[in-house]
């Protein structure tokens, strides 16, 4: 090689170097000044969750991650009946007023979870002053009041509400719940026309995990086409999102996307996080169900592998590729979590584990799952 040759090859070198190092700057600068929210401003809103042990301003590093990088938050358990009504004569106000305040403060799309659900609800709501089952009338009475005090309180405020939470079995078939076997399937009828009477301007969705399975998709796209054929005000429906690293088979995920939609409905991504451990079964969100410790189930005590992340951050891009497909018929993407110590899935379904879901890590660093769909917008 020539004298001349090599000092062109280097110089080209050098250049795509400092090309590439101008390119990595300006990726990092945009990423610095815009939180995801702004990036898929134009696409679909970008939520997360809000803890009670985050208020008040207990934790005002994840309050301000929080405020830069989303536009919508979900009360985690904050609205849930066992926490904002432990006692049918008794409502716990003060972490609701908090979260809602702090959506209203950073102009935020404040979504309430979740009304009529049959778990985290005290026993007592459902049975008589002998401990006998509820008859149906008395039952709807409860859930009526429950809705006009709980959607009254917030009425403008909240823009989106989980109506009704997971009334659907895996196999299609209604979940056997007190609300069901005490009232009947009429009881989602009801949840919706109740909370729609005290604020027509909610958009009211049904929630769901799962929502891939065949048999689940369509008993759920059948059950909100026979509510719209009724009259009933649904005008969304939530997929969970608890996905694996490795399963689903995210074209069921997008069908059920297509399904949805084409039942008259918005769809909303919920509660989306990827579970990077050794699971215990195909995928549940079944909060009942809960085993055994055993360290070969928790492999990433002591962190998680470089090669784990880049696994992590090829399903998240994935996902996101499909969510920007059908932008159309996508209001909302709903993280179960902002950093990773703060997930659920640190003791779901196997409580004590190390898990890392979520686009933050436990020093609310961003992960390269963040960067991958950062990059999706920016075009890096």
């Amino acid at each position: 090689m020539t004298l001349s040759r090599r000092r062109f090859m280097l110089g080209t070198a050098a250049g795509l170097i400092a090309v590439t190092h101008l390119k990595s700057r300006a990726f990092a600068a945009a990423l610095k000044s815009s939180g995801l929210k702004d990036l898929y401003r134009d696409d679909f809103l970008i939520g997360t969750v809000l803890s009670a042990r985050s208020f008040p301003d207990k934790e005002t590093t994840l309050l301000d991650l929080i405020s830069r990088e989303f536009n919508a938050v979900t009360a985690e358990n904050a609205m849930k009946w066992e926490e904002i009504r432990p006692q049918l004569d008794s409502w716990q106000w003060d972490i609701a007023d908090q979260m809602v305040d702090f959506a209203t403060r950073h102009k935020m799309h404040m979504v309430g979870h979740t009304l009529v659900w049959h778990s985290q609800v005290p026993a007592q709501v459902f049975l008589d002053s002998s401990g006998q089952p509820l008859e149906r009338d008395a039952l709807l009475k409860i859930m009526k009041g429950h809705i006009e005090t709980l959607v009254g309180r917030y009425k403008g405020r909240i823009a989106t509400w989980d109506v009704v939470n997971e009334a659907i079995e895996d196999d299609g078939k209604w979940r056997q719940t007190s609300w069901f076997k005490g009232v009947g399937e009429d009881y989602i009828d009801h949840a919706f026309r109740f909370a729609h009477d005290v604020d027509p301007q909610a958009h009211l969705i049904y929630n769901d995990y799962n929502t891939f399975v065949p048999t689940k998709r369509d008993a759920i796209a059948a059950m909100a086409k026979k509510l719209k054929a009724r009259g009933v005000p649904i005008h969304g429906l939530g997929m969970q999102g608890h996905i694996g690293i490795g399963r689903p088979d995210l074209t069921e995920l997008e069908q059920t996307i297509e399904a949805f939609a084409d039942a008259g409905m918005r769809v909303h991504i919920t509660e989306l996080d990827v579970d990077v451990l050794p699971s215990v079964w195909e995928m549940s969100a079944e909060i009942a169900n809960r085993f055994e410790y055993k360290p070969e189930m928790d492999p990433y005590i002591d962190g998680f592998p470089q090669e784990m992340e880049e696994k992590l951050a090829d399903r998240y891009e994935a996902l996101f590729k499909i969510f920007l497909k059908h932008r159309d018929k996508i209001d909302r993407v709903t993280f179960w979590g902002t950093s990773d110590g703060a997930s659920w899935l640190n003791g779901f379904p196997i409580p004590g584990r190390t898990n890392y879901p979520l686009l933050f890590n436990r020093q609310m660093d961003p992960k390269p799952a963040y960067n991958r769909l950062a990059a999706l917008k920016l075009g890096k």
